[in-house]
């Protein structure tokens, strides 16, 4: 009877031990560390004029695509592109080579510009987020236009 008592006091220490300790989710680690500041600078788009064309990745440009070129980043990367002025952001694919203009760091498609209000601006100061690679299909779904933003 004595042994049966140690096992099950035992047995009720470990289970009420591990009930009171927390629970470590990897998702809560990785949300911290989601988005890798990459740069910050110049944001243009480009519109009507490219749409149809075929863009560095072989890709047709849409322009309502959520979209973007940049110069160096590998074809295929999806980035999070923050307007610094309003806080708005938009994620988008790299599927081209540019911008052309010297001291701009990414163009936009016309869709994401007007998502972010850079339209009417034509030139914004952003920042860029690398997404984590293991995203990209979370990209696909944001390449038909996602937008969000503080007051969202």
């Amino acid at each position: 009877m004595r042994k049966v008592l140690a096992q099950a006091l035992a047995t009720f220490l470990t289970v009420a031990t591990l009930a009171a300790a927390p629970i470590k989710h990897p998702t809560a680690e990785k949300s911290s560390a989601k988005h890798k500041a990459y740069q910050v600078g110049k944001a243009s788009w480009y519109g009507k004029a490219f749409d149809g064309r075929a863009t560095a990745s072989g890709e047709r440009y849409e322009m309502f695509r959520f979209t973007a070129a940049h110069r160096t980043l590998p074809l295929g990367t999806v980035v999070r592109v923050t307007s610094l002025r309003t806080g708005k952001w938009v994620v988008v694919k790299i599927n081209d080579r540019g911008p052309v203009v010297e001291g701009r760091i990414i163009d936009l498609s016309y869709g994401a510009a007007q998502m972010l209000g850079l339209r009417a601006h034509g030139v914004e100061t952003v920042r860029l987020d690398l997404l984590p690679p293991q995203e990209p299909v979370v990209a696909e779904n944001f390449n038909r236009g996602f937008l969000t933003g503080p007051e969202n």
